[in-house]
């Protein structure tokens, strides 16, 4: 097992950058980069003077134009071409696509990050910044959805077909039809100062007079704050796990060696803690991985939006927005190590759960 590990761990550099490897080369063909943005501002007369990344200036230009300015990049022509050559070296575009690629994977290797595009801070600040939200949103809700998935289901399989499954569905199927953010407005208008109740806070992480509590009303009015969007994402996210965690069970509970402990005299409580448990638990495990990413990094955007809160799954979606290279590649670069490092983690836990399952037993 510990070659496994090894053998995994060395993997993970060369899968990052693969992964890296592909998205920078996708996004790069894309159309309507930074270049092409901002010619598009200039050429609407909404960039002239404005500055960029490090605070070069830009202004519409004038003179002859070239034409293989022209068809490179869409929309600039009037501009002069002495101007789109500022541009491309202040973004970094000057340089050929795998010069580009490899100082960007030397550079991450020191987590050098760069600054963005368009708000001149260091991409790192910017995580660092946004981090708390995002973590608070997707920790606890993963650690929720877990608490209540996994007994719900247990529960539904071990009552297949009676009233609390049926009525435990109704459940279930709202939160399969239901998004996240749907919940959360109607959250909101429920028990935000709408038409109804003002029982919890309409947006942010924390009150305005955080900075002069103690540490107990800290504490209290973090986790009242988190209430609304974590309970929002909860009653969309819990369905799936749910019936997987049924469905997992009903399959362990049918087969041969759940009637062979029984015919022992074992009763139901041994044999599915006992014996069922640690099987059915494998394939919900499993997910656990995708599940925690998700809702670290893009199952919140819609629920940050709504809550007002600015965490990394909205920094992302603006970075896409706007084409600001060095925060996509930069936040992917994380994403991916912390995805890669937690299926690692995921596979060792099999090996806890069930010590049968050795991964690097064929090799050893």
């Amino acid at each position: 097992m510990l070659r496994y590990f090894i053998r995994r761990l060395a993997l993970i550099p060369l899968t990052l950058f693969g992964i890296m490897a592909v998205n920078f080369l996708f996004v790069q063909l894309a159309p309507g980069g930074p270049v092409e943005q901002v010619v598009a501002k200039l050429q609407s007369g909404q960039g002239a003077g404005k500055t960029i990344g490090d605070g070069g200036m830009i202004g519409a230009g004038t003179g002859r134009q070239d034409f293989a300015v022209q068809s490179k990049y869409r929309g600039a022509q009037g501009l002069d071409p002495a101007l789109i050559k500022e541009l491309e070296v202040q973004f970094g575009f000057d340089k050929p696509l795998h010069a580009r690629f490899f100082t960007m994977m030397k550079n991450y290797l020191r987590f050098d990050f760069g600054k963005s595009f368009y708000r001149d801070v260091p991409v790192t600040d910017l995580i660092r910044e946004k981090m708390p939200v995002s973590v608070s949103l997707g920790v606890w809700t993963t650690l929720i959805i877990y608490l209540v998935s996994v007994p719900l289901g247990i529960a539904k399989a071990v009552r297949d077909g009676s009233k609390f499954d049926a009525a435990t569905s109704w459940a279930v199927i709202i939160g399969y039809a239901v998004p996240a953010f749907l919940f959360a407005m109607v959250m909101i208008v429920l028990f935000c100062g709408g038409r109804y109740w003002n029982v919890f806070p309409l947006r942010g992480l924390f009150s305005e007079n955080w900075d002069q509590m103690g540490t107990v009303d800290k504490v209290k009015d973090y986790l009242w704050h988190l209430v609304l969007p974590v309970g929002s994402m909860v009653a969309g996210g819990f369905a799936g796990l749910t019936m997987l965690t049924k469905n997992s069970f009903l399959e362990e509970i049918s087969k041969q060696y759940v009637l062979t402990a029984k015919a022992k005299g074992l009763d139901d409580t041994a044999v599915l803690y006992g014996h069922v448990f640690r099987n059915a638990m494998l394939i919900v495990l499993a997910g656990f991985p995708a599940v925690l990413v998700g809702m670290l990094f893009t199952g919140s955007v819609l629920i940050e939006v709504v809550f007002s809160l600015d965490g990394l799954g909205l920094l992302g979606f603006e970075s896409v927005m706007t084409r600001d290279y060095p925060v996509i590649f930069g936040t992917l670069y994380i994403f991916g190590l912390i995805g890669l490092v937690l299926n690692l983690i995921c596979d060792m836990t099999y090996h806890l759960v069930d010590p049968r399952i050795d991964f690097g037993g064929r090799h050893e």
